[in-house]
């Protein structure tokens, strides 16, 4: 893809050039996955300020927060979705950035500290997001169980 010379700083500088340009798309990625923990923090203050009053309520009150919490799983669930979608977005980038830079310097020797020290970046970013990604499903399972145990406690 890319001819790289032994000592040829303008190509290693294109080479990261043309791998970073997807950086955007891993910062709009990043925003969205900070709004979706935001949300799904909401979503948790919610139900335990609804599961507060289960216990008291009785009758058609006590439908009516079974109803708002069955409400409150059900965008758990899809912010759940959400973050499963945008991390594995951004894997799927990450990766992309690591093949294209991998495909780029597979031939050039002379920059093997280059690629050690910017693959293990993209290694770790990958790493991070499917790290967050399963703290993130952690989060909203809880949020959900939450709510089935408070439930189960006021009926």
């Amino acid at each position: 893809m890319f001819q790289t010379a032994a000592g040829d700083p303008d190509s290693i500088a294109h080479i990261i050039q043309v791998a970073l340009a997807p950086a955007f798309l891993l910062s709009a990625l990043a925003t969205l996955l900070n709004v979706f923990s935001t949300r799904l923090g909401r979503v948790a203050d919610k139900v335990d300020a609804l599961s507060a009053t289960l216990p008291g309520a009785n009758g058609e009150g006590r439908a009516v927060l079974d109803r708002r919490l069955a409400y409150l799983r059900r965008r758990s669930l899809l912010l759940d979705l959400a973050v499963v979608l945008a991390s594995l977005g951004g894997v799927m980038t990450g990766a992309a950035v690591l093949t294209l830079f991998v495909g780029a310097l597979r031939d050039a020797s002379a920059a093997s500290v280059l690629f050690a020290c910017f693959g293990l970046a993209l290694v770790c970013t990958i790493l991070a997001i499917l790290a967050f990604l399963a703290e993130i499903l952690l989060a909203g399972r809880g949020v959900r169980l939450e709510v089935e145990r408070k439930q189960d406690r006021a009926g």
